[in-house]
């Protein structure tokens, strides 16, 4: 019978420093992606004086994934700061699926499939 494997501390290392430099990548890009849309609405709806008479909801070219980043690509404000909201949500669920990776490379069947399962949940949530 095979020993299991047992990974050494410089592994677990680059594996923290992996997910590390996922995480800053990712809130960073969200950031930037966040703060052009913002930049880009102030300069289209700026001077414009709010009307508080009544509410007016999300756009609703704006409620799903495919929709936002369509009218992202055409450069709508809105949708451009939703996009750098969805690179923020995105991010830790791009962490659960790494770890997957890291833990098949260790061979750890046990941490793949309780990864697995957390990836399955987070993204029948994000789905519904």
């Amino acid at each position: 019978m095979k020993p299991p494997f047992i990974p050494t501390a410089e592994q677990d290392q680059s594996i923290d420093v992996t997910i590390s430099y996922l995480l800053r990548i990712g809130v960073t890009l969200s950031a930037l992606v966040v703060a052009v849309g913002g930049v880009w609405y102030l300069i289209q709806h700026g001077s414009k004086l709010p009307s508080y008479a009544r509410f007016v909801s999300q756009p609703s070219d704006l409620l799903s994934t495919t929709s936002t980043l369509r009218e992202a690509e055409h450069f709508d404000s809105s949708a451009i700061i939703m996009t750098g909201l969805l690179i923020l949500i995105a991010t830790p669920v791009l962490r659960v699926a790494f770890t997957i990776f890291a833990f098949a490379r260790e061979k750890d069947w046990t941490y793949v499939a309780v990864a697995a399962i957390v990836l399955s949940i987070l993204l029948f949530g994000l789905a519904h």
